[in-house]
Order: C-alpha cells, then sequence, then structure tokens
C-alpha cells in the first residue's frame, strides 16, 4: 500500500493496484482495527473502472490503494459498515453492481426522479410510517426524513437527500479555472474556508507551490473564526430546540460577531475571497489585528455567560443528557469524524492527527466526551469554542511579517495528492488527480457530512420522534455538502 502525506503530491503510478480480494481485505482489516475510510471512488482507466481507496489507519498514516472492478463486485459493506455509503455512490455514477449491499439505492438520484425510491418499512400491530420533507416548516435546505414507529418511539430512520445535487465533481474536471475556487467556497456555505483550504493545498501540492508564513497564520485565523461561528450558533440553536430562550437568544447575536471578525478579514462575513493558491486574498494591519483581539475578548466573555446558562439549567440538562446516543462502536463502524465522533470518545480531529499549515506547530490537543448524546456533542462544540478562541489569541500575537502570497508553479502532470482539512464539522478530504496536460482528471470530494447522515439514524433508533428536532440540530449536518 501507498504511504502518503496530507498535502503532499504523489505520482498516480504508486499507487498498489492489489486484486479484488486483496483490495477488500485490506479495507476490512484497517476498519476493524479502528481505521477508516476516507474516500473510495471509481475512476475511468483503459484497463476497467478502477476503485481508489484512501485509508487512515490507526498508525496515524494515510495510504492508498486502487483495483480493478468488474461489472458485478462483492460488497464491502457487509463486513465495512461505514462503505455502504461509498459503494452506493459508486454504483449510481458508474452503473456497475455491489452484490449483497444491504441497500443499494440512489444517493443523489442521477438518473430517476429525486426521493423515488424503495424505503425501508417496518410491519406489524401498532407500526406507523411519518413523512418528512423534503418541504420543511422553515427557511432550510431541503432533505426527506421517513420514521417507522411503534407509537412515540422511533423504531428506524431513512434519510434520503439528493434534493441539492449540483454536479460539482464532473464540473472541476478540466480545472483549475477562474471558477473553481467559487465551486469550493459553494461546496456548502457554512464551510466556505474549510472547503477553500483543502482545494489550495492541491493545488499548491500539485504545483510545487509555497506559501508564507503570514498567509498560514491568517488561514488559520479564518479556519478558527469559521468554527466559532458555527458552534456558537449550533449551540444556540439547541438551546431554542428545547425552548431555552436565553442562550438561543444571545448566541443568535455572538453568532454575528463572529461572522463580523471573518469580515473584519476579507470583507466577507463568510470568508469568500480570503484564500487563494499561494496564500490569501487578504491582509491585515496593526490597527485590524488589535481591532480583531478586542472584539474576540468581547465576544469571548459573551459566549461564556450565554452559554454557561445552559449548563447551570436542570431542564436543558433533562433534555440534553441521554438523548440521541450514539455509542463508540457505532461510531467506529460507521466513520463518524468531527464533532459526532468525538462526542462518542473517538480521538478524530486533523489537526492533531494529520496537521497543516499553523497546526504543525500549534499542538492542538483532541477535544472529546465518552457519552455519545446531545449533551456530549454540545460540551465538544463548547471546549472547541474555548480553544478555537485561545489559538486565534496566540496566533495573532506571534503574527510573522512578510508577503501573504507566493507565485504559483504549472501544475504537475500525471499527479495525485489527498487534502485533509479539519472543518467545524469534522474531516473533509479532497482527492485530485491530474491528466497528462496537468489539468484535473479527476477531483473527489467527501464533506464530513457524506460519513455522518447514517450516525443521525442510528441516534434515533429507540428515541420518542419528538426528540428529532433537538438530534438533528445537535448532528447539524449539510445537505449541500453531501449533495454536491
Amino acid at each position: 500500500m501507498t504511504r502518503i502525506l496530507n498535502g503532499v503530491r504523489f505520482p498516480q503510478t504508486g499507487i498498489d493496484k492489489l486484486s479484488p480480494e486483496s483490495f477488500r481485505q485490506r479495507i476490512v482489516q484497517t476498519c476493524r482495527k479502528g481505521g477508516r475510510i476516507v474516500s473510495l471512488f471509481v475512476t475511468a482507466t483503459e484497463e476497467g473502472p478502477l476503485e481508489i481507496a484512501v485509508l487512515s489507519t490507526t498508525g496515524g498514516e494515510l495510504e492508498a490503494l486502487s483495483t480493478i472492478l468488474s461489472k458485478s463486485n462483492p460488497s464491502l459493506t457487509s463486513e465495512c459498515p461505514q462503505a455502504h455509503l461509498f459503494e452506493r455512490e459508486i454504483a449510481e455514477e458508474s452503473g456497475l453492481e455491489f452484490l449483497e449491499h444491504p441497500g443499494l439505492k440512489p444517493v443523489r438520484f442521477l438518473k430517476e426522479p429525486i426521493g423515488q425510491t424503495r424505503y425501508y418499512t417496518v410491519e406489524g400491530e401498532g407500526i406507523h410510517e411519518v413523512a418528512v420533507g423534503p418541504v420543511h416548516a422553515g427557511i432550510i435546505e431541503p432533505g426527506h426524513f421517513r420514521f417507522q414507529c411503534e407509537g412515540e418511539q422511533v423504531l428506524h430512520l431513512e434519510i434520503s437527500l439528493g434534493y441539492q445535487h449540483r454536479g460539482v465533481e464532473p464540473a472541476l474536471v478540466g480545472g483549475p479555472n477562474p471558477r473553481t475556487l467559487h465551486l469550493m467556497e459553494t461546496l456548502a456555505g457554512d464551510t466556505t474556508i474549510g472547503h477553500a483550504w483543502a482545494y489550495c493545498l492541491a493545488v499548491e501540492a500539485l504545483s510545487g507551490g509555497s506559501v508564507p508564513a503570514r498567509a498560514q497564520t491568517l488561514r488559520g485565523v479564518a479556519l478558527e473564526l469559521e468554527r466559532l461561528a458555527n458552534h456558537t450558533g449550533d449551540l444556540g440553536a439547541l438551546a431554542g430546540d428545547v425552548g431555552f430562550l436565553p442562550t438561543m437568544s444571545y448566541c443568535g447575536r455572538i453568532r454575528g460577531d463572529y461572522l463580523n471578525m471573518t469580515a473584519l478579514l476579507c470583507g466577507n462575513r463568510f470568508g469568500r475571497g480570503m484564500l487563494c493558491p499561494g496564500g490569501v486574498g487578504f491582509d491585515m494591519d496593526a490597527s485590524r489585528v488589535e481591532e480583531l483581539r478586542r472584539r474576540l475578548t468581547q465576544a469571548a466573555a459573551d459566549t461564556a455567560s450565554a452559554v454557561n446558562l445552559l449548563w447551570g439549567s436542570n431542564s436543558v440538562m433533562s433534555r440534553f443528557e441521554q438523548t440521541g446516543i450514539v455509542s463508540t462502536q457505532t461510531a467506529m463502524d460507521l466513520g463518524l469524524v468531527g464533532v459526532a465522533a468525538r462526542a462518542c470518545g473517538l480521538e478524530r480531529d486533523i489537526r492533531f492527527e494529520f496537521p497543516w499549515g499553523p497546526y504543525r506547530f500549534a499542538q492542538i490537543p483532541v477535544m472529546t466526551m465518552e457519552t455519545g448524546d446531545v449533551f456530549a456533542r454540545a460540551q465538544v462544540r463548547w471546549l472547541e469554542i474555548q480553544q478555537s478562541i485561545d489559538f486565534i489569541q496566540a496566533e495573532l500575537t506571534a503574527l510573522p511579517g512578510g508577503e501573504i502570497r507566493s507565485p504559483q508553479r504549472p501544475i504537475q502532470p500525471n499527479a495525485a495528492v489527498v487534502t485533509m482539512v479539519e472543518g467545524w464539522r469534522g474531516e473533509i478530504a479532497h482527492v485530485a488527480m491530474t491528466d497528462g496536460s496537468g489539468r484535473f482528471a479527476r477531483y473527489k470530494i467527501v464533506d464530513p457530512s457524506f460519513h455522518n447522515w447514517t450516525g443521525l439514524s442510528m441516534a434515533m433508533r429507540n428515541q420518542p420522534i419528538s426528540d428529532f428536532p433537538l438530534c438533528n440540530k445537535s448532528f447539524n449536518l449539510s445537505y449541500c455538502g453531501h449533495d454536491l
């Protein structure tokens, strides 16, 4: 197996090609030992469809391996559940079959009307079905949730997405071009910095370009501001879901404060235009650095006041604790990432496991909880808020001088790179492969939501259906990030 590094170019010919059985065994063994599938996809070759797997091992390493597929192939899913959605995606995109897959249904409805599929059903006395969406009672993205219930108890939740599918990955082939960065910034609008950074890392690695130290620091500040805004907003929304209005109101306003700090960096509250290959698009003079530090200090105090109201309320804790539990074993089996994984006790954080940029020197510990419930997912967010504030303050204090952008060289032909960034939801993974002209021949993106939607389904097992809004918000996954 080819050992690879986060954000380091390697030749496509260096990816080991295994027999289908050896390929399968390697993935199953890695996942059973606590590793995970970072990416699994197919690309066309003269020999036939080439399946490529990028794995994260328990030893903190990345490896790439491949195999040639047939029209019909044994499914990995029965032995490695975290492969289930990847195989469904491959089958839908390529027309290949995975024999004995338990639910080989469309992921994004590329060829069928969206939402028209065979849903799982539970039969028996007292069983009823509740269908929710895709149109919801709020200004939110579309998704269909189908509950199989006995009375109030949810026996099974099936989540059907695809309504936000835009065909981003095919649109990237032949790039990069002036539109490519815009596509990356809008993959999931609340993760502009995360996805843009993963893309910039890919271009920089493929071209052999460098990034000035000052730009690396400013990128880190932008990413942590993105984490602060979203974590704070989520805690406020969780408070709203249990009717605790003080924290809901305060956090809604404080989220805006963090978004305005991002606007102070680059003029856009979501960070559009902040990152570009080779560096950043905007610099900060001393007065703006001081203003950002002042705002951050005030927002930190306000956030602590608002969030600590949650932990001091018995009524809130009675709703958060023991609600929507996902066990550690289930989280491992499904390959959960980010907040959802760390709330189950899994130390999964790219800033710690595969550090890049300023995180190579920051030594950020992984914030975990053990209970895997709504409280744990909320508490991990709060711990990371404090961590992000400390990180930004330290980075601004030691902000290096110098340039903010380096000139970029041409992208190398027939090369590949895997880039991973810890976005606020979790692990973002981009895999870029170039053709003989140095253009993108295949660009595969895995948003953390792709790993975690099934975790929400499991969190609802044996829960009252009235807990769905709370459980859903505790994951707060992206529809468009899943659909691409």
